[in-house]
């Protein structure tokens, strides 16, 4: 993987394509493009030979290196499993060591979060690995 995959759209994009490309990924609908000489977007889909599916989307920031928005769904066939998102849950203290990033997962998936398993400073370089991780799909 590219070391610094934020600074440009070219290398932003050249990263998520060495991402995807793995023997168990089966196809992929993710797009990377440009909303302004500093700024872009990643979206799409990853389908996984083994019948799950990524739908991610994020607001890239190349100036700053930084990804500003995510969202992170993760399904098995049409049975959403769980989802990561950076949505403020300010209210929930539980949340504090990563927030706002955080993961929603079953029985009551839009009310039961869980932190990341890591703190925000030592989040994965891009938060494009952090569902595939989690996964453990990526080869």
């Amino acid at each position: 993987m590219s070391d610094l995959p934020l600074t440009s759209l070219v290398s932003y994009s050249h990263f998520v394509a060495e991402a995807l490309d793995r023997a168990t990924i089966e196809r992929s609908t993710v797009a990377v493009w440009s909303t302004s000489p500093y700024a872009g977007v990643a979206e799409g889909e990853v389908f996984f030979l083994q019948g799950f599916r990524l739908r991610l989307r994020e607001e890239l920031d190349f100036e700053a290196g930084l990804i500003t928005a995510y969202g992170y769904e993760v399904y098995q066939g049409e049975e959403k499993l769980y989802w990561y998102d950076d949505f403020p849950h300010p209210n929930d203290r539980t949340l504090a060591a990563t927030y706002p990033h955080h993961k929603h997962v079953p029985p009551d998936i839009k009310h039961i979060f869980i932190c990341f398993q890591w703190t925000v400073s030592h989040l994965p370089a891009s938060n494009f690995e952090v569902a595939p991780i989690q996964l453990r799909y990526w080869g």
